[in-house]
């Protein structure tokens, strides 16, 4: 239980650049999934009136691979070679999981880009993850 609670504690203190690079890119991935997710909702909550299912349902348009994967095609222009280095490390990643609503490269290419969100929050880049957003939002 000890051990759990370091590491529960751990969430408070900043991780340095070295350690977020030691993730692996699908445990970035998964953060990454989730911390979009919440940009997504807030969004939609703030600028739709829809009830909760369509919500939902709007948020699913954001968050699915093949819109993922048009995301990074949009932002690619504008990321850092770091951060291109990034998605190419979760676009490369060796999944055991095989998609069932996408193709594989989208799957893969969305991978990079929840990978690149994973680390940039991670990374404490949260105003860079909006900057992004933002950029994706107005190509939708």
């Amino acid at each position: 239980m000890e051990k759990n609670l370091g590491a529960f504690m751990k969430l408070d203190n900043e991780l340095s650049e070295r350690e977020v690079k030691m993730f692996s890119p699908l445990q970035l991935a998964y953060i990454g999934d989730a911390v979009y997710e919440v940009y997504v909702r807030k969004y939609l909550l703030l600028n739709t009136k829809v009830k909760v299912n369509g919500l939902h349902k709007e948020a699913i348009k954001f968050v699915k691979a093949k819109a993922q994967a048009n995301a990074v095609r949009v932002i690619k222009e504008t990321l850092t070679e770091e951060e291109w280095r990034v998605v190419k490390r979760g676009r490369n990643a060796k999944s055991s999981t095989v998609p069932k609503n996408a193709n594989i490269n989208d799957y893969k290419y969305a991978t990079g880009f929840e990978a690149l969100i994973g680390y940039l929050h991670l990374t404490n880049k949260d105003v860079r993850i909006k900057e992004l957003f933002d950029i994706i939002i107005k190509d939708n």
